[in-house]
């Protein structure tokens, strides 16, 4: 196309485009145009009229036909504003300066293999169909504000908005006013700049609503303040710089989890609070988190005896449990490390996991006899470990007695685990020395059978054995030969009961033995610990 007057048989609304495109003026008369002219103008541009740079910018325009630019180079950019698609335009593969779609209707887009040196911006528009962005590389930003994307499932192959393997150089805006009638499919992407998804709504309620895995963000995944997703939010294996932010956000799955996110690494903090509401399980499994992974003010509303939140094998700084109200379901914290655990009683899921759970503080600061019932929600029964975990915290910041309070705990809980030998022995144990744990119990045991004992004999002394040269009976020094095993003071063997004393006298030796016995062995457990 050379010379300076458009080509014959176009269209009056063509040659008025051809003429503002020569002045790079938008043009606006609400006509149509075929998008073959449109192409041709791109790729075979006229002479700039003197003293204007050339581009194409349309306003309020049908544009009649397919625009295929697949494969095409166009140095600028490409402006559209409330123009109205009668088929889906082909981008794929297509080298563009920058693309900017405003308020348009489309019945879908494919871009597949896109390149934008600037941004890409797909903003107020209607798609009654998939966009597909599939190995885009945009050296901007992707803006998708205010705009409703409707695809046709992920169940047919297709998502409604699909932008996989794809490189965005700055951030991808999809939050206020963006709703998606399908899948949003993310997986393999590559984003520089933050991902913002506050205030958006993705729909898919049979199936995924995001899916993200392997997403990896250089800023933050931004969904605080509104989001509401109707499916499962996928984030397996995602990478995130900076935070991954669902403050205020809404999920909710009809089946699946309403949060999954196996294996993601979060530099800074992971907040599922302030308003986070997920109505379906949260799995977040194998998750790296280098500061606080939050579920303050959250609710997670899964039935009764199902899994609300599994954390296992995670590492984190510090765990923030506290939801708005106590979940029904059961909590899976099982194998996770952490340096602070917090939560109050009050807050804590009737339900929870903590076999091999590793941290340093459990706050706030509460006496052991608060905490035991957390201890003792485990579905799966009794374990030792969370007990010994909880007493070796207590014991790190000096808090003795509610150390030796927890591992009483753990041996009564134990008790029940051994045959009924072993009930009946360590039984004996807690009553008379506390499984060493409460040694003051010996002594006053003590004192009590030394007690009868002299009152006893004192009453009703014994015959001597030689009535002939008896040495002076003394009631107290008797009763500690009889209930001290390995203490002779003599007078037990110069005097002899007879009768009942006799079998009195067998009962304290008896009730001798086993209290040296016992508390041999609540020794032995305490210098074992320390």
């Amino acid at each position: 196309m050379s010379g300076s007057l458009a080509p014959g048989g176009w269209s009056g609304s063509e040659r008025g485009m051809w003429a503002a495109f020569r002045r790079g003026e938008w043009f606006a008369d609400g006509g149509e145009v075929r998008a073959s002219v449109v192409r041709r103008l791109l790729l075979a541009p006229p002479p700039a009229e003197a003293g204007h740079l050339p581009r194409l910018r349309l306003r309020d325009v049908r544009i009649t036909g397919r625009l295929d630019l697949a494969e095409a180079v166009v140095a600028g950019t490409l402006r559209l504003r409330n123009c109205h698609f009668e088929q889906a335009p082909c981008l794929d593969g297509a080298h563009l300066g920058a693309l900017e779609m405003r308020d348009c209707v489309l019945p879908g887009l494919s871009a597949v293999g896109v390149t934008t040196g600037w941004k890409c911006e797909i903003s107020g528009c209607r798609v009654e169909g998939p966009i597909d962005l599939y190995g885009a590389s945009i050296g901007g930003s992707l803006h998708l504000e205010n705009s409703r994307l409707t695809g046709h499932g992920e169940r047919r192959g297709e998502r409604a908005l699909q932008l996989l393997c794809a490189t965005i150089g700055g951030d991808i805006q999809a939050g206020t006013g963006l709703r998606v009638d399908g899948c949003t499919d993310l997986r393999d992407t590559s984003v520089r700049g933050s991902v913002v998804l506050k205030r958006a709504e993705l729909l898919n309620p049979s199936g995924l609503a995001l899916k993200a895995n392997r997403l990896h963000i250089g800023g933050d995944l931004n969904c605080r303040g509104g989001l509401v997703a109707q499916g499962t939010v996928d984030l397996c294996d995602a990478r995130v710089g900076g935070g991954a932010l669902f403050e205020g956000a809404s999920l909710t799955a009809e089946q699946g989890p309403a949060l999954r996110a196996h294996g993601i690494d979060v530099g800074a903090v992971f907040n599922c609070c302030d308003g986070f509401t997920a109505r379906g399980r949260v799995t977040l499994s194998s998750i790296t988190v280098r500061s606080r992974v939050c579920f303050q003010d959250a609710v997670i509303d899964v039935p009764s005896g199902t899994p609300a939140l599994t954390c296992r094998r995670s590492t984190a700084s510090e765990l923030h449990l506290r939801p708005r109200e106590p979940m029904r379901g059961t909590v899976d914290l099982s194998h996770t490390r952490l340096t602070i655990l917090r939560g109050t009683p009050d807050s804590w899921p009737t339900a929870v996991r903590l076999e091999g759970v590793v941290y340093e503080s459990l706050l706030p600061q509460l006496p052991a006899v608060q905490r035991l019932p957390l201890l003792a929600g485990d579905p799966e029964g009794f374990t030792p470990q969370p007990y010994e975990q909880l007493a070796a915290a207590y014991r790190q910041h000096g808090h003795d007695g509610d150390a030796r309070t927890v591992l009483l705990a753990k041996q009564r809980r134990l008790r029940a685990t051994l045959p009924w030998p072993g009930r009946v022995w360590s039984g004996l144990q807690n009553i008379t020395v506390g499984y060493g744990y409460r040694p003051m119990r010996a002594v006053w045991w003590l004192c009590a059978i030394m007690l009868s004992g002299i009152l006893l004999f004192t009453r009703w002394p014994p015959q001597a054995i030689d009535p002939g040269k008896p040495p002076h009976f003394q009631a107290a020094i008797y009763t500690f030969d009889l209930v001290l095993p390995l203490v002779d003071f003599g007078q037990e063997q110069a005097f002899s009961p007879r009768g009942g004393l006799q079998w009195a006298a067998v009962v304290l030796v008896c009730l001798g033995w086993l209290l040296a016995t016992t508390a041999a062995a609540g020794a032995n457990r305490m210098l074992r610990r320390a």
